[in-house]
């Protein structure tokens, strides 16, 4: 059984004092106390520092040795921790590439705006980017000086991961001979290009290969439509030796790397091509701008896709300083310059070579030469200078440009391989502002694109306070059809700025450069960020988070620590605040002095033991209840399903309508015929009805309104399967996709696996030792049965051969292996898999194993799988769905989850009916039928019917009574009322935990 607390025994750490102290799980508890009295050396030293020791323990012996060992905090011992995350006030990240757009992800979902519904225009002219026509780019190109060679190609792979192995049969088979793949040529008749399948590729058919003249203009013609219809409308034409003065308009292709600078390989290099890209849809024909197809990592300036060239998206460019290299100009010539001793050999000859040039003295102080001589020392001289040095061998000589110290900093600090000689450089190198994007990072065709007027770059340079307003309604602005594609983007983005003024950051722009945050302002965007990121059952341990808030955001900062802990998570505050202290469940008192006087605990308890306490302070903020908020709007109901005469059980005659459309609660205490009238009247009076069964309903008169329901499907918590052998990736069939891919590797090909192979119910792949169960049954005869783990296959369910057989360097036991979340992400790019694993992940299953057992499942995780196969199924509405208490073994965000499924279901037009007690979910509902008063002979009654803010004003509905406390609308007290807390900005109201 989990602890409802966490128990520190013995602690020692700096000055504590054998400290014995129980937190308490799910709540925020404030430590506080003196200065050094030893907050921090319980909430740190002690209790954060214990989960991170255990966590690093927990990890590999190979990667304990990257990690370093931890030293074991002077405490006996602690009981009940969490994983432990600690929100300090360190800065949030030191990579100049981190913005507080990217580290609260809100860049994320411009990007994703931006994508989807922004307009292109042109960077030169302003211009709205208009489509082009295949008769343009063939004058674009015969354009280009007679003779001119060139490759016309169709993109048809950019940037994906694979070996594309069945690609280039295709492309053999349809005749073309010859692509490029990654920038360099293969001849497909000859040889086939073996690519890494973990890495990103680039796949150009070569359609055509031309001289550029008049006389070719039909083959151009040819091949520039063969090139577009081969890929989606987009050509590149490739100059391998390009005129001087060539100029086609295009957008210039760059491949993955280039930004790592990984892009060429050493022996291959496209340093002397040009490789333009057209667009047949993007094109400014006023400018002849050809414009790339606008993705969303088009305006990420960490992709080379949407970074700025010049500055490789750091908004930045580092340039050599001319004061950093002269430090000093009284200095002698031959000193002067920081980067170049006079004691090297190369350095002397040059500087000896070029004062004889001029006449001057090497001893002349550099401030004294003419401004025309510093100038060509410092930048290359404008005429050759003969270079004559001495050698062991003899005299050697040359005549050339004497390049300039500052030209031969920049080349050698991009040509060297040397991080040492780099740095050395770079020593003598200030950062500027990016001359070419400004300083906002993004290519010019990236900030060409707007929504509502404005570019992305515009809206990473607005404070957090004025992108809330800028969002607020941008709907109203948008057409239809933009509205449609940018609406839940928009409530992304929304909330997630609502979170960062909540915290009191609204005046941070979103472009500002995570290392330049105070300590405070990091520590409130992470804190932000995990509410935003919703996870849950997790120790947050926080250093004073009040410190620099004004009192008005601190109540907002407080808010959401609020909702913090109301995701179900641990929050340990080390505060001297009384306003938080007030708010907390829980306080703990450390002292009673400082130093060797403190180190004790005066008090832990709730707030009336610490207001009896001299010593303390505290506060009336109240835990447990995590505020879902309220829907701001019921849906109407345009008919009903109405059971007539329900007799059954302890049913007395009732006459009960379930609107039709709707999301419909049954309520009431436990026995007042709440299961009796949805599954023995309902459910089987409907089965009767529709498939004429044996089915025997219970007791009533009639069901009215069923033409109006296609199909009824009861959701309820009994096992998905009866063996070891039923899990949930064979339940929701996505294991007979998972299946099917790992069937089409080539090494299952080469040996000729079907689908088949990858089964563990069918003879063939699995291990015949288990049959396929992965654990065998001992037999302890008085005992209770105990599985093992099989010995032959070590509970991997098949044999060696299949296992052979790898996707992605997994096995198909590794992959049942995995948690669905996992899963998820290691089948990127396959829909069908993803889709199904995104329905597990909607109804809060993200942690279960798609290998788990179905026997070792609980009702409620069963009722969930069910849900999501629901939920996978492709209907017409008019579905009426019957769940029973689905919140079952539910933590408060997974419910969250689920009630969001349950609307999803609702606005697809079909019609949900759902028993539950949880409060949370039964104020979602639309309509509640609630059933009592009381239990067996004194329930059966139909108490209250209607919106919950309906049902909330029956006196004589128990459900109504306490869901007053948590209906803002409703103007009267409930049994919880001393116990709510304030509402949040939404209106919502966030009440404690009772008894259920």
């Amino acid at each position: 059984m989990s602890k409802d607390v966490i128990e520190v025994r013995g602690a020692e750490e700096h000055n504590l004092k054998d400290v014995d102290v129980e937190i308490p799980r799910e709540e925020l508890t404030v430590v506080t106390g003196l200065s050094g009295s030893g907050k921090s050396s319980l909430a740190f030293e002690t209790v954060y520092a214990e989960g991170q020791r255990r966590y690093i323990e927990s990890l590999s012996a190979y990667a304990r040795n990257f990690l370093g060992q931890m030293d074991k905090p002077q405490v006996e011992n602690v009981e009940g921790l969490s994983p432990a995350i600690s929100i300090d006030q360190k800065n949030a990240a030191n990579n100049p590439r981190s913005t507080v757009g990217t580290v609260t992800e809100l860049h994320d979902y411009l990007r994703l705006l931006y994508a989807r519904v922004g307009t292109p225009h042109c960077p030169e002219c302003g211009r709205e980017v208009g489509e082009q026509s295949a008769q343009n780019m063939v004058s674009r190109i015969l354009d280009l000086p007679e003779g001119t060679r060139a490759k016309i190609c169709a993109p048809v792979v950019r940037d994906q991961k694979g070996a594309f192995e069945d690609l280039f049969d295709d492309l053999v088979s349809e005749g073309y001979a010859r692509v490029e793949v990654d920038g360099e040529e293969y001849d497909l008749t000859l040889d086939r290009p073996d690519l890494d399948e973990n890495y990103d590729h680039t796949v150009d058919v070569v359609v055509d290969r031309v001289k550029v003249s008049e006389e070719a203009r039909s083959r151009i013609t040819d091949s520039v439509e063969t090139a577009l219809e081969e890929g989606d409308g987009i050509i590149k034409v490739i100059l391998p030796d390009p005129p001087e003065d060539a100029e086609l308009g295009g957008s210039t292709a760059r491949s993955t790397g280039d930004l790592a600078g990984e892009g060429e390989s050493e022996d291959h290099s496209d340093d002397d091509r040009l490789v333009v890209e057209f667009s047949e849809d993007l094109a400014c024909t006023h400018c002849g701008i050809d414009i790339s197809e606008i993705e969303t990592r088009s305006f990420s300036f960490n992709s080379p896709h949407g970074a700025c060239p010049e500055c490789e998206g750091l908004g930045e460019t580092k340039e050599v300083s001319e004061d950093l290299v002269i430090e000093d100009p009284s200095k002698p010539l031959k000193h002067v310059f920081e980067p170049w001793s006079y004691d090297r050999t190369y350095y002397s000859r040059q500087l000896d070579n070029v004062a004889e040039h001029f006449g001057v003295s090497l001893d002349t102080p550099f401030e004294e030469l003419d401004e025309s001589i510093r100038r060509q020392f410092l930048y290359g001289t404008d005429s050759l200078v003969h270079f004559q040095w001495t050698t062991k061998n003899g005299t050697r000589e040359k005549t050339e440009r004497f390049e300039g110290v500052i030209p031969n900093l920049e080349r050698r600090h991009v040509e060297t391989d040397s991080d040492r000689a780099r740095e050395h450089i770079e020593e003598f190198m200030a950062t500027t502002t990016c001359p070419a994007c400004e300083g906002t990072r993004l290519k010019a065709e990236s900030r060409a694109v707007l929504v509502d007027g404005t570019s992305i770059t515009e809206v990473n340079r607005m404070s957090i306070g004025d992108a809330l307003d800028h969002f607020e309604d941008m709907e109203a602005n948008l057409d239809e059809r933009d509205t449609k594609i940018a609406e839940e983007i928009l409530k992304e983005i929304r909330a997630r700025l609502g979170f960062m003024v909540e915290v009191g950051l609204d005046y941070l722009t979103l472009d500002r450069e995570a290392a330049t945050l105070s300590g405070g302002e990091s520590q409130r965007i992470r804190l932000a960020t995990q509410i935003g990121s919703g996870l849950v059952g997790v120790l947050y341990v926080l250093d004073e988070p009040s410190i620099g808030l004004h009192q008005r955001d601190n109540d907002r900062l407080l808010n959401t620590l609020a909702e913090l802990r109301d995701l179900g998570n641990t929050l340990l505050v080390v505060e001297h605040d009384t306003e938080t202290m007030r708010r907390a469940d829980n306080v703990i008192d450390m002292g009673p002095g400082p130093g060797k006087r403190g180190g004790q605990v005066v008090v832990n308890g709730s707030v009336e033991d610490v207001k009896a306490c001299a010593d303390s302070v505290t506060g009336d903020y109240l835990a447990g209840e995590r505020a879902i908020p309220v829907p701001e709007e019921r849906r109407d109901s345009d008919g009903s399903l109405t059971i007539r005469g329900a007799r059954q059980h302890n049913l007395k005659d009732l006459d009960v309508d379930l609107p039709l459309g709707a999301f419909t609660a049954i309520t009431g205490v436990s026995g007042s015929g709440k299961s009796t009238l949805m599954h023995d009247v309902l459910y089987k009076g409907i089965v009767r009805r529709m498939n004429d069964t044996d089915v025997n309903p219970g007791e009533h008169d009639d069901i009215e309104g069923l033409d109006e329901v296609e199909t009824v499907r009861l959701i309820d918590q009994s096992p998905i399967g009866r063996t070891p052998r039923s899990n949930p990736a064979t339940y929701t069939n996505v294991f007979d996709h998972i299946r099917e891919l790992f069937s089409e590797t080539s090494l299952a090909k080469q040996r000729g696996y079907d689908q088949g192979r990858f089964s563990f119910n069918v003879k063939g792949g699995r291990c015949e030792a288990c049959g396929g169960q992965g654990t065998v049954t001992i037999d302890m005869n008085f005992l209770s049965d105990v599985q093992v783990p099989c010995e032959e296959c070590g509970g991997a369910r098949y044999n060696d051969e299949t296992l052979d057989v790898t996707y992605k360097d997994a096995t198909i036991a590794d992959v049942l292996d995995m948690t669905v979340e996992e899963a998820y992400d290691f089948f990127e790019g396959h829909t069908g898999i993803r889709r199904r694993l995104k329905l597990l992940k909607d109804v809060g299953l993200d942690y279960m194993r798609l290998g788990q057992p179905s026997t070792t499942l609980s009702g409620g995780e069963a009722q969930r799988i069910k849900l999501a196969e629901e939920l996978g199924k492709k209907d017409s509405g008019d579905a009426l769905y019957l769940l029973d208490e689905p919140t079952t073994g539910l933590h408060p965000e997974d419910e969250r989850k689920l009630i969001d499924v349950l609307h999803r279901l609702t606005d697809d037009g079909n019609t949900v009916v759902v028993i539950e007690h949880e409060l949370d979910l039964v104020k979602n509902a639309d309509h509640i039928v609630d059933l009592g008063p009381e239990g067996g002979e004194n329930g059966g009654e139909l108490v209250a019917e209607g919106t919950p803010e309906e049902v909330a004003r029956t006196e004589d509905s128990h459900t109504g009574r306490y869901l007053r406390d948590l209906l803002p609308d409703v103007d009267l007290d409930g049994p919880r009322s001393d116990r709510v807390i304030a509402a949040d900005a939404n209106g919502d109201v966030a009440a404690g935990t009772g008894d259920d």
